[in-house]
């Protein structure tokens, strides 16, 4: 699993603070999560390919989380994209989206399919033998959701020695590694758990975007690998945190240590902060594990 962070500041951009958009490779997919404005700049800065985007979820309507799509779309098209393309985001963002295409006469020559949110309970938005994507309902001055993604697990591991040892043909390699018991060339049942190890662990990735301190989504992301969770104020401003529903970094870190996730990554910081390293040292005070994000950053998850 590999997450390349676009953009992870707040409000307006600049040449050197691009607003939110991210981007997580796992299990053969390449999903989009948010799209700021110079969204599409940056995925060739970060040099990812843009036909193996086929999902993009949008976590609210405000501008620094998808000015960037419609853009995105567009050139798209002028690639001459034939793959359709999923858009998962609140209520009204196929009307934001489709009316600025047929202002300008510039419809999809490819599937362009939306995935309208309104539920206040987290919903599957996407499943596939490999992986599950999730909303996260989340508390802001608009209708907002998160994202959890979680592979599945994987087939056991043979363990190629006992697998010998207890004679068993190779052509019954792959119904072992699904996790059945075989006979072996003795007629004997071998039990799987005999001769396969557990895969490797499953990763998930929690994206909680903006949102004021909100504990009721602890029980969603409990034990999750990686949260990636908005700080755009530190404790110093806890009064702008509150008036304008946002988090500060202390209150991003108490989240991750009350669901025991893996790591924290903060970001989303407010232009008004010069120096980001006090954001993890205050999310220290409660949280060991804390990354910055930056942008063109690469995390191995």
């Amino acid at each position: 699993m590999k997450l390349t962070i676009l953009g992870c500041h707040s409000a307006t951009p600049r040449w050197d603070a691009h607003p939110t958009s991210q981007v997580l490779e796992i299990k053969g997919h390449l999903f989009l999560i948010d799209c700021g404005e110079g969204t599409q700049v940056q995925l060739r800065k970060c040099k990812v390919k843009f036909a193996r985007i086929r999902h993009i979820f949008i976590s609210h309507l405000h501008g620094d989380h998808f000015f960037g799509l419609v853009g995105l779309i567009s050139t798209f098209r002028l690639l001459g994209r034939e793959a359709e393309l999923n858009v998962y985001g609140p209520k009204g963002i196929k009307e934001a989206i489709t009316l600025q295409l047929k202002l300008g006469n510039s419809w999809t020559n490819y599937p362009l399919l939306f995935h309208e949110l309104d539920s206040k309970e987290p919903e599957l938005l996407f499943e596939d033998d490999k992986v599950s994507v999730a909303s996260i309902p989340l508390k802001h001055r608009v209708y907002t959701n998160g994202f959890l993604f979680r592979e599945k697990p994987g087939e056991r591991k043979l363990d190629i020695n006992a697998v010998k040892e207890a004679n068993v043909n190779m052509s019954y390699y792959h119904k072992i590694k699904q996790g059945f018991d075989v006979v072996n060339e003795d007629g004997i049942t071998i039990d799987n758990s005999k001769i396969t190890l557990d895969p490797e662990p499953s990763k998930s990735y929690a994206f909680c975007s903006d949102t004021v301190y909100f504990p009721e989504i602890i029980p969603q992301i409990t034990n999750i690998t990686t949260l990636y969770h908005e700080s755009t104020f530190l404790k110093e401003h806890q009064e702008l945190a509150i008036k304008t529903k946002h988090s500060t970094a202390l209150e991003a870190a108490t989240i991750a240590s009350e669901a025991n996730v893996g790591t924290l990554i903060l970001g989303h910081y407010s232009g008004r902060y010069g120096n980001y390293e006090h954001f993890r040292k205050e999310a220290n005070e409660v949280f060991e594990n804390v990354e910055l994000a930056e942008d063109g950053k690469v995390f191995k998850l």
